[in-house]
Formats: C-alpha cells, sequence, structure tokens
C-alpha cells in the first residue's frame, strides 16, 4: 500500500475518534471532523486505485 495511502488512513482514524469525543461532549464541531473523515478516506482510496492501475499498466507494457 502506498505511504500517502497509509497516512491517509491515519488521518482517517483519528478524525473519526476525533469526531466520537466531539459529539460525546455535546460539540457540533463534529461535523468538522467528519468532513475532514471523507476527504481523507477518498484521499486514501484514490492513492490504492493509483497503485492498482499503475500496476496494471506496467504489466500491460510489459507484456506487449
Amino acid at each position: 500500500m502506498p505511504r500517502l495511502a497509509l497516512y491517509a488512513i491515519a488521518v482517517c482514524a483519528l478524525a473519526l475518534a476525533a469526531a466520537v469525543v466531539s459529539f460525546a461532549r455535546g460539540s457540533f464541531l463534529g461535523v468538522i471532523w467528519i468532513l475532514l473523515v471523507g476527504v481523507s478516506s477518498n484521499i486514501a482510496w484514490y492513492y490504492v486505485r493509483k497503485q492498482k492501475n499503475d500496476r496494471a499498466a506496467e504489466q500491460g507494457a510489459s507484456a506487449s
């Protein structure tokens, strides 16, 4: 897994924990954390797909 995807997953997990704590304390600031969870999960998904597509393109180029 690409390093940037791992970092994005870590940010996603930390933001999710922050959102839970924020909502548990009665603060609506958790909405911002939930938005950060969405963005970071999309970044992680992007880099995982990018690596998969790059490997497929590499194998396709070497097979031709």
